[in-house]
Formats: C-alpha cells, sequence, structure tokens
C-alpha cells in the first residue's frame, strides 16, 4: 500500500468517527414505568377513605402498620374483637371483607380488625377502595401478628378475642352474610 492510499484510509477513518461523534442521540434517557411500590400510597390512603385504626397498646401488644395512615401501632390483643387474615389475591377474602364490614356498622358489633397478609399495602388499598370497604385496617408484613395468634398460612383467617385476652379461631366457611358473623362472635 502506498502513502497516499494509507493516508486516504486515515482520512476515512477520520470522517466516519467525526460523523458518528456528531451524530444527533436522544439525550433524554428513557423515563423508566414506576412500579407498584413507587406509587403514591397515600393518595391510596386518602381514596380508601378507611376508618381510623384502634387505639395502639399502651404496653405490649404486636407491631403492624395502621392502613388508614401509614402509622406503626401496637396492636392490643384484648377484646372483644374480631381480627380477619386476608391478602388481595384471596379470592374468598374479597367476598367475605364486604360482609365483615356489613356487619361491623350494626350497632353493638364487635370492631373488627381486617389484617394484610401476603400482599403489599398499594394493592391492599386498591382492593379495600374497589370494595367500599372501610373498616379500620392493618398491614402485618412481617407476620408478627399472624405468629402470635398461630394463624395458618390458608386464608381467609378469623380470630375471636375474648374480653379477658383469650383468642380462638373461627373455624366457619368464609362468611357470606352479616348474621354468621354475629352468630361467631357470641
Amino acid at each position: 500500500m502506498n502513502n497516499r492510499t494509507r493516508w486516504l484510509v486515515v482520512v476515512l477513518v477520520l470522517a466516519v468517527a467525526g460523523v458518528v461523534a456528531l451524530w444527533p442521540r436522544d439525550e433524554a434517557p428513557e423515563t423508566p414505568v414506576p412500579t407498584r411500590q413507587e406509587q403514591d400510597v397515600a393518595a391510596l390512603r386518602a381514596q380508601a377513605q378507611l376508618r381510623p385504626c384502634l387505639p395502639g397498646a399502651e404496653e405490649g401488644g404486636v407491631g403492624v402498620t395502621c392502613l388508614a395512615d401509614g402509622t406503626r401501632t401496637a396492636l392490643a390483643l384484648k377484646g372483644p374483637m374480631l381480627i380477619n387474615f386476608w391478602a388481595t389475591w384471596c379470592e374468598p377474602c374479597r367476598a367475605e371483607l364486604p360482609v365483615l364490614d356489613t356487619y361491623a356498622q350494626r350497632p353493638g358489633a364487635v370492631p373488627v380488625v381486617p389484617v394484610l397478609v401476603q400482599s403489599k399495602e398499594a394493592d391492599g388499598l386498591e382492593l379495600l377502595t374497589r370494595l367500599g370497604v372501610r373498616l379500620p385496617s392493618v398491614y402485618d408484613g412481617p407476620d408478627e401478628l399472624r405468629k402470635v395468634v398461630k394463624a395458618p398460612m390458608t386464608l381467609p383467617a378469623t380470630y375471636y378475642v375474648a374480653a379477658d385476652g383469650q383468642v380462638r379461631q373461627i373455624t366457619e366457611p368464609p362468611f357470606t352474610a352479616p348474621e354468621q358473623v354475629e352468630k361467631a362472635v357470641r
């Protein structure tokens, strides 16, 4: 190869490199789609309009997150109260939550505390909103409450806490009517 050809190759390589360097590019990086975890949970809380959670225990209690406002609280196992473990993917839970809400609005009803497990808070808030359920609900992400009451992994799981603190599982199939709930807590 002679000198002239070499210089021609060098000039062509430099010209191609210059074109590549100056070629316009899209300066804006692709905007990632927000994930479920990045959603504005505060807006979901406002939309759900849940009733406030029961006051936290002064001593003891089990750490849970109030779905109404996101605060950590210590749920006291002092009754009477009904604790219902549920998850967003659980079809029987979806059917049972409105029944529990209807029961809880009756005069003299035992307080009902739905406990979201095995799901994300945002998903739980969306489901409660869609179902129109306004019960004071809590989130038990680390399964602390579930372990204390020795709840099984199957859902829904409902427990009655008596005035003396005794906890008993309600073994009825999922509730389909408020009258069933009333009978179970007597």
